[in-house]
């Protein structure tokens, strides 16, 4: 493998359970019903694409406004890192590998994010939610990191914690890493490997501890 690609949300920071509190403030404010599977199909995908799905007859954009302005709820959990992912990004970079970040959030909470855990420096290539016509599973953000980067897609190896993700490192002819953060591992069973966190993963890619 020759180059890295680090999905953000759930595999470099741990924010699957604030995400989903966010949007089931957003859908109390609007009076829908939601359960685990409506929530579910938020995970690892652009709020733009799946808002149409849940809200079909509102702007998307007016709503992704109004989930902004809850960010500061004080009963939102932390933002934590997940083990070793910092230290795995810096590894990668130290080795002078090729490396990116594609997300679907937006490039500014990337930044942030990026910045608060230590490694915006070395995270030269990000690809966002603003950077693709439509998100994961469209493997169209891989992809791009991919091209921006000058590697062939068939020598990245990505590191993902959601099933859209996965699917879109997948079809994009990558090798992908399944972080069991958000899910559980017999899930994940599609990608090449599983594991719990990024501890004790070495660069250049060796075998790490499966789940």
């Amino acid at each position: 493998m020759k180059a890295a690609l680090f999905d953000l949300d759930g595999t470099l920071i741990n924010t699957e359970i604030r995400s989903r509190a966010l949007w089931r403030m957003l859908l109390d404010n609007h009076g829908i019903d939601h359960d685990e599977t409506l929530l579910r199909r938020f995970m690892g995908r652009r709020g733009s694409d799946v808002i149409p799905e849940v809200f079909p007859d509102m702007d998307p954009r007016a709503l992704m406004d109004e989930i902004s302005t809850y960010y500061d709820h004080p009963d939102l959990p932390a933002i934590v890192p997940v083990p070793g992912a910092a230290d795995l990004v810096l590894r990668v970079a130290g080795h002078g590998s090729p490396l990116a970040l594609v997300t679907s959030a937006d490039r500014d909470w990337a930044v942030r994010r990026l910045t608060e855990i230590g490694i915006l420096e070395v995270v030269r290539t990000i690809v966002s939610a603003e950077d693709v016509t439509v998100g994961k599973p469209d493997p169209s953000g891989y992809l791009l990191a991919a091209d921006l980067l000058g590697v062939d897609p068939a020598a990245c190896v990505v590191f993902e914690d959601s099933l859209a993700g996965i699917e879109a490192a997948r079809t994009a002819g990558m090798t992908c890493v399944a972080v069991a953060t958000t899910h559980h591992p017999d899930e994940l069973s599609h990608a090449d490997l599983v594991i719990p966190d990024m501890s004790g993963i070495d660069w250049p890619l060796t075998e790490p501890r499966a789940v």
